[in-house]
């Protein structure tokens, strides 16, 4: 008798508390999405913070709920846009692919150092001791604060001591972008090939003391930008990306050599011979004579200069101009397929 009443006891106080904690369990039962985990799982889970939440489960919580789109992933793009879209059950449109560029060419053997830096490995830190050992106040520094700082693998410092973006891995996320102090790192839209190479606000000759690469000002590219999307704005140019200006006529036109192409192979423009001979395609050409002919007989076309823009094929009436290798461009025609896109 006197063993039965502890047991009595502990198994009363026992059935008490799970008593209470089924109780407790049913009314203080949180309720969880089960499809913030099933959108989680298709995450990239790099947690680059690129859609502007602190990770992949904040930003699953937050798109289930509502409060972010399903295209906000930038790393997943539009394949994780369109999955989000299926388990939620809405259209999802990602955000247009963006690419990490970076705006210095000066290396170590074309830009001036004016002291030795020996302190930590860190681009933050050079410039906390004396702006950084470089003469250019804007040039890449090249002590790899912005791979520190990439998830992906897509930054690396090379042997002339210059930032290169692998744009086979690098998603856009930005990291590098902030990583960067002096701000050579920017992001622009993928479909575009072209971009300034120099951050530099100095002007002229002042320019050449220090970086034989270097953006003078000289505003040669704006000017032979007929479009008007490129601007001169504290002694640099600034692309506008919004526009169709496709840029290849400033990277030829640039006496500084300042911009940079993607694009491995242009292609060249080829006359056939619906040729007319009216000649305006020479009119419209941006380079000196590399379209030539008699008036009213087929013209020809120097390839070895031809810069590939375009300019003429979308000039021709007879359309007897065709592009010929590399990367083709006609911006009528893309014209016509965008239209014929929205309206079917």
């Amino acid at each position: 008798m006197d063993i039965f009443l502890p047991i009595m006891v502990v198994g009363g106080v026992g059935l008490f508390f799970g008593v209470g904690l089924a109780i407790a369990s049913k009314t203080l039962k949180v309720f969880i999405d089960p499809n913030i985990s099933r959108v989680q799982e298709i995450l990239p889970n790099a947690n680059c913070g690129a859609c502007g939440l602190p990770g992949c489960a904040a930003f699953a919580k937050a798109v289930v709920e509502g409060r972010a789109q399903p295209g906000g992933c930038i790393p997943g793009g539009e394949k994780v846009a369109v999955n989000i879209g299926d388990i939620l059950g809405v259209s999802a449109i990602a955000a247009d692919p963006m690419k990490a560029v970076v705006h210095c060419r000066g290396g170590k053997r074309e830009a001036m150092d004016r002291s030795i830096y020996n302190g930590i490995r860190d681009c933050h830190a050079a410039t906390l001791t004396g702006n950084g050992s470089k003469v250019c106040p804007d040039g890449c520094l090249g002590l790899g604060s912005c791979v520190k700082a990439c998830l992906f693998d897509a930054i690396t410092v090379n042997q002339n001591g210059l930032a290169v973006v692998n744009h086979e891995k690098c998603c856009g996320c930005g990291k590098c972008v902030a990583a960067c102090p002096r701000k050579v790192i920017s992001l622009i839209p993928s479909v575009h090939k072209v971009y300034l190479a120099c951050s530099n606000h100095d002007k002229g000759r002042l320019v050449r003391r220090y970086c034989t690469v270097g953006c003078t000002a000289c505003t040669v590219c704006a000017k032979a930008t007929l479009s008007g999307a490129i601007a001169i704005e504290n002694n640099l140019p600034v692309l506008d990306y919004s526009t169709e200006e496709i840029f290849i006529i400033a990277h030829a036109k640039c006496p500084a050599k300042c911009y940079m192409d993607l694009v491995k192979g242009r292609p060249k423009a080829n006359i056939d011979t619906k040729c007319v001979g009216c000649g305006k395609c020479a009119e419209v050409c941006p380079m000196k004579n590399v379209i030539t002919g008699t008036p009213g007989q087929r013209h020809v076309i120097n390839k070895d200069r031809c810069i590939g823009c375009g300019n003429c094929l979308n000039n021709c009436a007879s359309r007897a101009i065709s592009l010929w290798g590399g990367l083709g461009y006609d911006a009528v025609e893309r014209n016509k397929r965008q239209r014929n896109t929205s309206t079917g």
